[in-house]
């Protein structure tokens, strides 16, 4: 809980929202922690007005509103003298990265993604507060020499407490989902934990993190971050695969204002965000390649230029990259590839520790319960026998989705085999599965066991890829029209056996 804030005292912000229960919520997040006046308006129109009218501090400012939308409203405030300069931080449930893209193409400062937490909002909230009298301390203290210096470490210091209150709140998050990926006595879970105490003190060597999907690379990553002297840095992930290609250069290196059409004004961009810090390439092999010798020529010399610049700046960021396989040399450079993979480490998938299962188990059900204002209840022993000969093709994400599934299923009540949902385990030591309904004594249908074969096998691509058909045409080297026709064929049900 955050106590009343001296940034937003005084304070009067806006809030832009189509849905009054979420005004509510956001409005007595801001007021109980102590700030004086909070403005709200339900459409981009009467944000306007209200704006131009009252200029507030700050506004929060919903993407999808009726009519003019939250995108098309950032954009006219920032055409506005007496709005220019107000921060506009997006309320929004799209977190794709062209969404985003968008957003900060039209001159938003940050975003915050729905459903809401009071601790987040309240943080950014504070941290762009804070940057906007930052400016005009500044600006202040070009007036009066004197005070500049005393000024300058005064909020330096303010704004390096913040950053060390988000990086508290990250790591906050980190524990809650990411240290139960490290759960577990297993030789080979050992080994890796010994490398990330290894690698958090290598504060600037590359690392390259190999696992299938659900296996916790990001989790790995950002326990590299937060166990060494970058932990007070910003840590920003990035889903290579989910780049647009024309808006590489920019979201990676940034830009200045006139360095393309719609650059109104200069833009950061990741390395410039994660400077001090970590920068984390999930799914490299999907990085764009027109990207990569400029990737390659910032890992080596710590120089990067922004769009249109004319000066290159440094770079004091580590870069940790993931990958479920090795990446082909047609989508990967490979001087890329071994400038990143300094180090590597694997993690091994969940069917090869599986002693940690019961562990893990344990540790997933007390931290839901826990959530849910639950005691944590007991494992009966066939759930337990279940557990421990299910292959787990999604590995530890799979294992916390199916134990939340069924707590939720047993309300709090002892969690039984009929609780779970999964197909049959499969033994440790077992032979090729053989397809339901098909005799283990041949001969049987070819054709039709083939057909099961198949969407067995797409099922498994399906779970490793989170059901991305895209991910799964890779890892099965085929193409998306096939698995297409396979789902289709699963969709009406044609494999008899």
């Amino acid at each position: 809980m955050i106590d009343e804030s001296k940034a937003l005292r005084g304070a009067r912000l806006l809030v832009v929202d189509d849905r009054p229960e979420n005004l509510d919520l956001v409005r007595q997040a801001l007021e109980s922690a102590g700030c004086d006046e909070v403005l709200v308006a339900t459409t981009g129109e009467r944000a306007l007005r209200t704006a131009l009218s009252q200029v507030p501090e700050l506004i929060l400012l919903d993407v999808l509103l009726p009519g003019m939308d939250g995108f098309e409203t950032c954009r006219k405030l920032k055409q506005e003298e007496m709005t220019r300069a107000i921060p506009v931080i997006f309320l929004t449930a799209l977190d794709e990265v062209e969404h985003l893209a968008t957003g900060f193409a039209a001159g938003g400062a940050d975003y915050i993604t729905k459903p809401f937490r009071r601790e987040e909002v309240l943080l950014r909230v504070e941290l762009h507060l804070e940057r906007v009298r930052l400016q005009r301390q500044l600006e202040e203290n070009n007036r009066q020499l004197e005070e500049k210096n005393r000024q300058l470490e005064e909020e330096i210091g303010r704004r390096r407490q913040l950053n060390r209150r988000v990086s508290n709140y990250a790591r906050q998050e980190n524990e809650r989902w990411g240290l139960s990926g490290f759960v577990g006595q297993s030789p080979s879970m050992k080994a890796v934990l010994e490398e990330i105490d290894l690698l958090s003190e290598a504060h600037a060597i590359s690392v390259l993190i190999t696992g299938e999907s659900g296996t916790g690379k990001e989790l790995v990553a950002r326990a590299i971050h937060f166990g060494g002297p970058r932990s007070e840095g910003p840590f920003v992930p990035v889903n290579c695969s989910a780049i647009p290609r024309d808006l590489a250069d920019a979201l990676f290196f940034g830009h200045v204002k006139g360095a393309f059409t719609g650059a109104d004004d200069d833009r950061e961009g990741y390395f410039a965000l994660a400077e001090g810090g970590t920068l984390f390439l999930d799914e490299i092999g999907d990085m764009p390649v027109d990207l990569q010798p400029k990737l390659l020529r910032t890992l080596e010399d710590s120089r990067y230029r922004p769009l249109g610049a004319r000066q290159e700046r440094t770079a004091d960021v580590r870069v940790v990259a993931a990958t479920a396989a090795d990446p082909s040399p047609e989508r990967l450079r490979r001087d890329l590839y071994f400038r990143l993979a300094q180090y590597s480490v694997a993690l091994p998938p969940l069917r090869h520790r599986r002693e940690d299962i019961p562990l893990l188990a344990g540790h997933f059900l007390r931290l839901l319960a826990g959530e849910m204002n639950r005691e944590p209840p007991a494992l009966d022993e066939a759930v337990l026998e279940v557990l421990m000969t299910y292959d787990f093709p999604g590995n530890v994400r799979e294992l916390k989705n199916l134990v939340e599934r069924a707590l939720i299923k047993s309300r709090g009540a002892e969690i039984r085999r009929e609780h779970l949902e999964l197909g049959q385990p499969t033994e440790a030591a077992s032979t090729a599965p053989v397809a339901p309904g098909v005799s283990s004594e041949l001969p049987f249908d070819l054709e039709r066991a083939a057909a099961w074969a198949e969407e067995e096998v797409l099922r498994r691509a399906l779970a490793q890829s989170d059901d991305n058909v895209s991910a799964a045409a890779r890892l099965l080297g085929t193409n998306r029209p096939r698995l297409y026709r396979i789902l289709e064929r699963l969709k009406d049900g044609t494999t008899d056996l």
